[in-house]
């Protein structure tokens, strides 16, 4: 995710000396552009992974989200470069994908967590269960 953020950065720099792009006819909206930044942050992240299976069946990330979000590369390239061209709004972008990104990690922290108390709980009352048996039966013994 910091790669492509870098990467989405450099260019929002190299856009800000520029005059703004004329917008295409066929410009992705906004909030669609921040659910295909976010595919792609989720689908770089799986990386190794994930790139295996992917090969495997034939499908390049850029297709898998051309086909998922309905565009063609040509719409995607464009409004890329648009967004780019306006700092501001490919910013604002990014903070949103960021954010959903974080909201996502938070969630799964709090599952892990949730979890890791469940495990704990049943090794505790298992170790309980059986201290519990080791007593009783020392106590027969000594009855």
């Amino acid at each position: 995710m910091k790669r492509l953020f870098l990467c989405c950065f450099g260019f929002l720099l190299l856009a800000c000396g520029e005059a703004v792009i004329e917008k295409p006819e066929n410009l992705i909206p906004k909030e669609k552009m921040v659910e295909i930044f976010h595919d792609l942050a989720l689908l770089k992240a799986g990386g190794d992974n994930l790139e295996p299976i992917l090969e495997y069946k034939g499908i390049t990330i850029m297709d898998y989200l051309y086909d998922k979000h309905g565009i063609d590369s040509l719409q995607f390239v464009e409004s890329d470069l648009y967004y780019a061209s306006v700092p501001l709004e490919y910013q604002a972008i990014y903070e949103e994908v960021d954010a959903i990104l974080e909201k996502r990690k938070n969630a799964m922290e709090g599952v892990s967590k949730k979890k890791n108390d469940s495990v704990r709980k049943a090794r505790k009352q298992k170790r309980d269960s059986t201290n519990l048996a080791k007593t009783s039966k020392k106590e027969q013994e000594v009855n």
